[in-house]
C-alpha cells in the first residue's frame, strides 16, 4: 500500500517528516514529493521525488520558475507537476492514496493533484483553510479536508494531534478501501434534488429502483451539479433525471449556489438519455439575510432557515434561465425530454405559498419552448412534487433507457 505525501519542504519539511513517519508506523509505504520552489528545502528531510522532478513534470525547470520570482506562478506550476506525477503513479497502480499538508499554497498544490484522481482514491488534505469555504479546493472530488487548527509551523501538542488524525484517516481509508463495482452492477441514473423538490425525486427514485436501476441523487448546491456533470463526462452514468435545475437560477440571478455556465451540458454532449425539469428555478440562494446584496433587498425574500435566504426569480430572470435551458438541450446528441409542471416548480411555488407566480412560470416555460428546437416538451397539470409528475418523469426516462425490441428476421 503506497501513499504519496505532497509538501513544500522549504517551509513544511519538519512537519512533513513527522507525518511521513506516522504513515510508515501505520504500515504504509510513503513517497515524499517536494513541491517547494523559492526557498531552500530542509536538509534533514530528503524527498523521494525532488522539486526538480516536479517542475520537469510541469514541462518547465526549477531554474526557470526561480528566475521569474513569482510565487503565484511557482505554485501553479508546482500544482501542475504534482498532478502529473500522482496521475502517472495511479495509472501504473503504484499509488493507493494521496495526502498533503499546507497553507494556501500547499492546499492549492495538494488539492489540484487530488482532483486529477478518480473517485474512490483516498485523498486527505491537512489545511489552515479547511474551516472556511473549501469548494474551490474540493471541487467535485472526494477530498477529506482536515482543519489544522494552528498554523503548520513547527510541531506542538495540537499540530501533532491533528497530523496524527490525518495519518490515521489515510491509513484507514487505504487499508479498508471499498472494492470497485462489479461489471454486472445495475445501470446508474443520476438525479438532482433540493429540499423543495424532495417528494418528487424520492418518488421518482423509487420507480427507477423498482425498474432495476441504481440512482445517485445529487444535492443541487453548485458542487452537487458539478459532481454529477463530471461523472456523466466520465462515462459512468447511463441516464439523467435532472429534475432540479436550480443552479442555473443562481448562475443567472447572482446567487451563491451556481454550478457554473457549463451546467446542463454533459449529458447533451455525451448523448445519454435525459429527462429535464425546472425544479427550484423559482429561487436564488443566499446565506443569512446579511449576505443578500443591497441591490436585492427590495426583492421578494424568504428566510428558509438561519443560514439560507431565498429570493424569488422574476419573470425576466426566468426568461433568461429558460432560454439557457432550451439552447443547451437543443444541442443534445441523445434522447432528451423536457417536462414542465404547470402548478409550480418547488414547494414554495404553488398556490398559497410565498413564491407562487404563474406569470413567472409561464415566462420560464415559453422561453424553454422557444429555444429548445426539436426537443420534445411535455407540460403537465401537476405540481413538481405531485406523485403523478414524479412517476411520469421516471417512466419516461426508463422508456428512453430501454432499447427498442428487435423484430424477427
Amino acid at each position: 500500500m503506497s501513499v504519496y505525501l505532497l509538501a513544500t519542504l522549504d517551509t513544511k519539511g519538519r512537519e512533513a517528516a513527522f507525518l511521513r513517519d506516522l504513515l510508515v508506523e501505520n504500515g504504509l509505504k510513503v513517497t515524499l514529493v517536494d513541491t517547494g520552489c523559492l526557498g531552500q528545502p530542509a536538509a534533514a528531510t530528503k524527498p523521494d521525488v525532488t522539486r526538480e522532478e516536479v517542475f520537469a513534470a510541469a514541462k518547465t525547470t526549477l531554474e526557470a520558475v526561480r528566475e521569474k520570482n513569482d510565487r503565484g506562478e511557482a505554485v501553479t506550476r508546482a500544482a501542475e507537476g504534482a498532478a502529473a506525477i500522482v496521475s502517472k503513479a495511479h495509472a501504473k497502480k503504484k499509488l493507493d492514496g494521496v495526502i498533503s499538508l499546507g497553507g494556501s499554497a500547499g492546499t492549492t498544490i495538494g488539492t489540484t493533484a487530488m482532483r486529477g484522481l478518480p473517485l474512490g482514491v483516498p485523498k486527505v488534505m491537512v489545511s489552515t483553510l479547511a474551516s472556511g469555504n473549501v469548494r474551490g479546493f474540493v471541487g467535485d472530488k472526494d477530498i477529506v479536508m482536515i482543519n489544522s487548527v494552528v498554523d503548520i509551523s513547527g510541531l506542538n501538542r495540537i499540530s501533532r494531534a491533528v497530523l496524527g488524525e490525518a495519518a490515521g484517516a489515510m491509513a484507514g481509508m487505504v487499508k479498508h478501501k471499498v472494492e470497485p463495482a462489479a461489471a454486472d452492477d445495475k445501470r446508474l441514473v443520476a438525479a438532482t434534488m433540493f429540499g423543495v423538490t424532495t417528494p418528487c425525486v424520492e418518488r421518482a427514485r423509487e420507480v427507477l429502483e423498482e425498474a432495476g436501476f441504481e440512482v445517485l441523487v445529487f444535492h443541487a448546491t453548485g458542487n452537487g451539479g458539478q459532481a454529477m456533470e463530471s461523472l456523466v463526462r466520465d462515462g459512468v452514468i447511463a441516464g439523467v433525471l435532472d429534475m432540479t435545475t436550480t443552479e442555473l437560477a443562481d448562475e443567472w440571478g447572482g446567487g451563491f449556489l451556481s454550478a457554473g455556465p457549463s451546467r446542463l451540458t454533459a449529458a447533451a454532449a455525451k448523448g445519454i438519455p435525459q429527462v429535464v425539469s425546472v425544479g427550484a428555478t423559482d429561487m436564488v440562494n443566499f446565506y443569512g439575510m446579511d449576505s443578500v446584496p443591497a441591490r436585492f433587498r427590495d426583492r421578494k425574500l424568504h428566510v428558509h432557515n438561519a443560514n439560507i435566504t431565498l429570493m424569488r426569480t422574476t419573470a425576466d430572470e426566468n426568461r433568461k434561465i429558460g432560454k439557457d435551458i432550451g439552447k443547451k438541450l437543443a444541442k443534445a446528441k441523445g434522447p432528451t425530454l423536457i417536462m414542465l409542471p404547470k402548478q409550480g416548480v418547488s414547494a414554495l411555488d404553488r398556490e398559497g405559498q410565498p413564491f407562487d407566480d404563474p406569470a413567472a412560470r409561464r415566462a420560464l416555460f415559453d422561453a424553454i419552448i422557444g429555444s429548445c428546437g426539436k426537443v420534445e416538451v411535455v407540460e403537465l397539470e401537476n405540481h413538481i412534487n405531485d406523485k403523478e409528475f414524479a412517476e411520469a418523469a421516471a417512466r419516461r426516462l426508463i422508456h428512453l433507457l430501454t432499447p427498442p425490441a428487435t423484430g424477427a428476421a
